[in-house]
């Protein structure tokens, strides 16, 4: 613990201050907390059959805090039928989804910057998931578990850093916030006539000397694709190399659940316990047929894989909130916990010019956990002059195992039954400790609201690689990060307002760029190996932005940001020979060009090499943001709500080629659709409309450009009295494609020279998708 004698040190300078004298006890809660969420309530709780029979368009809510926050509520995304919280985001300003399917939103990315960067909280709580670079697929919590979603676009003190981007804050149900009960029922139709059931239900009431609320949520996630393969020998596409035809589908189900339990305790306490669940069961079944042209010979493939993925995510946390020392003080602990038990086998059945050549299969079977506790104790009270403070201190302890077990099989003749044999494991195992103190001030002085905060992360890691059960690699890093906060904002009149922040917000590093395993052939002939010695990235980042309230609902906002950030992490060269270059040296000597190994380096330098991850130079991202949400109460139409927003994002970065943008970067998200409300006839309608910008990615022997079309959803919705709903919707009625151009290269030096490999374009649809659901609130 003497690595954390600075954050030890500091925290407990912050206590001591427990023992200063209050001007009185503060009482009001903290926004970026799931216990603030539910205290933030004013009132009784809200009844769930408002959430079924919507009498009014839900809007943007305005929030009241000092730090940049895009609030919406579960009502501002209902009538669309959206399935998952990846269904809700898309919807949001400056939200991209870069690399998912078409007609699937997993691994969302804010400001256009990969998903490692946007941070992901569920009640406020950092959780882990799937991704190598620390991303949480927001499609795995079912729409129907949530309160609201929030955007916050700047970070606070009394958050964790890991938020370059932005973090988009999942707020579940709270007991404390709803009362009632009601149930959900539907069918799902995909474009192939697949028919799919969705079930639900949430209750919420007093009980067990508080409040309790319970839900569950089931349903049958299906989705069919076809995709074509075009490859060519270089971009003039003069000469086919080959093709592919494939059909894709993913049949699945998706079990979920979420409890919360509030109770007072005695005059100032209150003790909040919150867990939710998520299973996803799901068969992935590929059909492929591959037809290439190599000299004057026609060679088929039949292409069959599948895969069943088995994933669940948990997470349990207790606060508990008390007055003491002439303020309000809180203590949490949570767990949260994310495991995959998944295989993935595809075989390929080739023939030439119509006789059976070969047959060939591997698999892999995954077997992944990822799990983090933490302990946080927090303290805020009034020191007088209109000024709060809060100081705290966060304990949070990771460990995510991952172990990768390999199978290959060859058939000796036509028609063998497949049978395979171990090829090999490999395994990682990676630890992270962290003792993150902070303070933080806040206050108003007239009309500007003010916050400022320091926060200190510190991070104790270590890396081990297993190969076969051996040890290969292992390490251990420490970093400290020190991450100051100010955020501003002026309430000029009741209407209008700016905001100004200014943060320093961090990006460690991808676990699979820590993990010191050789990879040969990772990026075309050259081989990669992980550096566990990186350091995480740095960004001071700025906001501003302006937001006006349009009438008694609507809000119309615009923010410009920048982000400065350093030590950014890219591939770099070792100056190793690859594997691939290691075996033409080999060959050269056996075939008696050369004697030795070292007279075949001298005359035939290596074309391919050994690269790594390391810290080099700078970036810079940039960009500007507009969302409407609001009546058109001026033109006299009430009932006819609009939304709109639109993001234009831009950054620079260099890497082995030159400038570039940051890798897998949307130029611009854009939404507009609206709601038309018909109370005489208890009805309502509308539509959405969604584009994408384009994508670009350069990585060493490969560069690719995605494109998205665009995306358009329709509903009409039919109420019957105070508790029952009926909806049809529908999306991707445009029928939209994931279009992906492919420059493919050997070797770095082929790259700069523009000698390709291959190039190809590849294109996948799913076709328009509709669903009925019903909704009885009881």
């Amino acid at each position: 613990m003497t690595r954390h004698a600075l954050a030890i040190g500091l925290s407990r300078a912050l206590a001591c201050a427990l023992l200063l004298p209050a001007g009185g006890a503060f009482a009001a809660p903290d926004a970026n907390t799931a216990a603030d969420a539910a205290a933030a309530v004013a009132g009784d709780p809200k009844d769930l059959d408002a959430v079924v029979v919507q009498g009014e368009i839900a809007y943007r809510n305005r929030t009241d805090d000092t730090a940049p926050v895009l609030s919406y509520d579960l009502e501002y995304f209902q009538r669309f039928e959206p399935n998952t919280v990846g269904d809700m985001v898309k919807r949001l300003p400056g939200a991209a989804f870069v690399g998912s399917d078409i007609g699937e939103y997993d691994g969302v990315q804010l400001r256009g910057l990969g998903g490692g960067y946007t941070q992901i909280l569920i009640n406020g709580k950092q959780v882990p998931g799937a991704g190598d670079d620390r991303s949480f697929w927001v499609d795995r919590i079912p729409a129907e578990m949530v309160d609201r979603i929030e955007i916050l676009r700047s970070n606070s003190a009394n958050r964790s850093g890991d938020a370059v981007a932005g973090a988009i804050n999942i707020i579940l149900r709270d007991a404390y916030a709803f009362d009632g009960s009601y149930l959900r029922v539907g069918v799902n139709r995909a474009f192939d006539g697949e028919v799919n059931p969705t079930f639900g239900a949430v209750t919420s009431g007093e009980a067990l000397g508080g409040r309790v609320l319970a839900g569950i949520n089931v349903q049958d996630r299906y989705r069919a694709k076809i995709k074509r393969s075009d490859r060519f020998s270089d971009p003039s596409m003069d000469e086919l190399v080959s093709w592919e035809d494939q059909t894709e589908v993913k049949d699945g189900r998706d079990y979920s659940g979420n409890v919360s339990y509030t109770v007072d305790v005695g005059e100032t306490g209150r003790l909040g316990v919150d867990g939710f669940f998520v299973k996803t069961d799901r068969d992935i079944t590929e059909v492929s047929f591959e037809e290439e042209y190599d000299d004057g010979e026609v060679i088929t493939a039949d292409v069959p894989g599948r895969s069943t993925v088995d994933q669940k995510n948990w997470g349990l946390g207790v606060e508990y909130r008390f007055d003491m020392a002439g303020g309000t003080t809180e203590l949490g602990v949570d767990h949260a916990r994310f495991e995959d038990d998944s295989v993935e086998s595809e075989e390929a059945h080739a023939y030439v010019d119509g006789e059976w050549d070969e047959s060939e299969a591997e698999s892999l079977a995954i077997d992944a956990k990822d799990a983090e506790t933490r302990f946080e104790i927090a303290h805020k009270r009034d020191v007088g002059a209109s000024t709060e403070m809060e100081f705290g201190v966060d304990y949070r302890r990771k460990e995510r195992d991952i172990d990768h077990t390999f199978y290959e099989w060859a058939a000796e003749a036509e028609g063998d039954p497949v049978v395979y044999e171990i090829d090999g494991t490999v395994e990682s195992v990676i630890e992270e400790t962290r003792l993150d103190p902070y303070l933080m001030f806040s206050g108003q002085a007239g009309i500007v609201s003010w916050e400022a905060g320091l926060r200190l992360e510190t991070t104790e890691s270590e890396i081990r690689y297993i190969e076969d059960g051996e040890t290969e690699g292992a390490s251990t890093k420490d970093y400290d990060e020190l991450l100051p906060s100010l955020h501003l904002k002026w309430d000029l009149t009741d209407a209008d307002r700016l905001s100004l922040s200014l943060a320093r917000s961090v990006k460690r590093p991808n676990f699979n760029e820590l993990v010191p395993a050789m990879l040969d052939g990772e990026f075309g002939d050259n081989d990669y190996i992980g550096n566990p010695q990186l350091d995480a990235e740095n960004a001071n980042g700025l906001d501003f932005g302006y937001e006006r309230r349009l009438g008694r609902r609507g809000v119309f906002g615009v923010n410009v940001f920048y982000r400065d950030v350093k030590d950014l992490i890219e591939l770099v060269n070792t100056g190793a020979p690859s594997e691939e270059a290691i075996a033409v040296w080999e060959e050269l000597v056996e075939d008696g060009d050369y004697a030795t190994i070292e007279e075949a380096m001298a005359a035939e330098p290596a074309e391919s090499f050994v690269f790594s991850s390391a810290n080099v130079g700078d970036g810079q991202v940039y960009g500007i943001e507009f969302d409407l949400s609001t009546p058109l109460s001026a033109f006299g139409m009430e009932h006819t709500g609009v939304f709109m927003n639109y993001a234009w994002v831009d950054s620079k970065v260099d890497d082995f080629l030159g400038e570039r943008r940051f890798n897998d970067q949307a130029r611009s998200t854009f939404n507009v659709g609206f709601i038309q409300d018909l109370p005489t006839l208890e009805s309502s309608f509308g539509l959405s409309y969604r584009k994408q910008g384009d994508a670009y990615t350069r990585i060493l022997a490969e560069e690719v450009k995605i494109r998205y079309g665009a995306d358009l959803e329709a509903f009409v919705e039919k109420r019957f009295g105070d508790s029952v709903s009926v909806r049809l919707s529908a999306s991707n009625l445009l029928d939209a494609s994931k279009d992906e151009f492919f420059d493919k290269f050997d070797t770095l030096g082929d790259q700069i020279d523009r000698d390709y490999d291959e190039y190809e374009l590849e294109t996948e649809e799913a076709g328009p998708s509709y669903q009925l659901v019903m909704r009885w609130a009881f």
